[in-house]
């Protein structure tokens, strides 16, 4: 599972299909204000959530 801004959304789900050779699961998180996760790439807050699961 992945946290990514929508700049590195793209990059995350890239990796995914890499990784697993499966289409990921894109999720756009609830609450962006107040977000406790920030995207893995650049530190900004996180947008979504790029998992295989």
């Amino acid at each position: 599972m992945k946290y990514c801004c929508g700049e590195h959304v793209e990059l995350a789900l890239d990796e995914a299909v890499d990784e697993f050779e499966t289409a990921p699961q894109l999720t756009k998180l609830e609450s962006v204000d107040n977000s406790e996760f920030v995207c893995g790439y650049c530190g900004q807050p996180a947008i979504y959530i790029v998992a295989n699961e």
